[in-house]
């Protein structure tokens, strides 16, 4: 269990570190060139990861609540395997994803109260609303919003390809073309990550089948 606590704690600061920063120092929408195919872009989320979202408030609840209890059986299932010893290349992996499902939970229930400003649910409207300035850390319990209201904060923005088509080329002339435009954090990619070391090692993770 102490490795798996490590590799949680050292994923989890990564990605609260990052967010704090961008929160406090970006204004949302500001987007900065760090090298050639990598910027850091500041978006918030109220939904799922890569900037995809569902059914206004009531889809964020229903998230925040998905996300809650597949951390609850992950631990179901590391205190499982501890005891059955089994291989890191199991275990390693889940661990990666366990940190990044827990990375983006703590933005979704937290972030509303200890901070001054952020994207929030307007009912009368039923849509997510953008706000301006930079954020403030603010004492527990003042923020802009109230728990499980919070939106997952991102920034790592890898437009590869970030072309404006020509107008002389039929069909597509005068679109705008980007590849990746995705928009994500850390704990979004220590999940994609798991998930894909998993799907590599599988036959070494599962050597006798998944058993829950």
């Amino acid at each position: 269990m102490k490795k798996i606590a490590l590799i949680t704690f050292i994923i989890l600061l990564i990605d609260q570190v990052s967010k704090f920063y961008i929160k406090t120092h970006f204004h949302l929408g500001e987007s900065i060139d760090v090298i050639p195919g990598f910027k850091l872009t500041f978006v918030e989320n109220p939904g799922m990861a890569y900037g995809l979202h569902f059914g206004g408030l009531i889809g964020k609840y229903f998230l925040v609540i998905l996300r809650l209890a597949l951390i609850g059986f992950m631990i179901h299932l590391f205190l499982k395997w501890v005891k059955e010893k089994k291989s890191n290349y199991l275990i390693i992996p889940m661990t990666i994803i366990f940190a990044g499902a827990i990375g983006n939970v703590i933005d979704g229930i937290f972030y509303g109260l200890i901070f001054d400003s952020g994207t929030h649910f307007d009912e009368s409207v039923e849509r997510w609303i953008d706000y301006g300035g930079i954020s403030q850390v603010v004492p527990f319990g003042e923020g802009y919003s109230s728990l499980m209201k919070g939106c997952v904060v991102d920034m790592l923005h890898f437009p590869l390809v970030d072309w404006y088509v020509p107008e002389t080329i039929p069909l597509i002339g005068g679109k705008h073309i980007e590849f990746f435009k995705y928009i994500f954090n850390v704990a979004d990619a220590a999940i994609t990550v798991g998930a894909s070391l998993l799907l590599i090692f599988r036959k070494k993770a599962f050597p006798d089948g998944f058993e829950l």
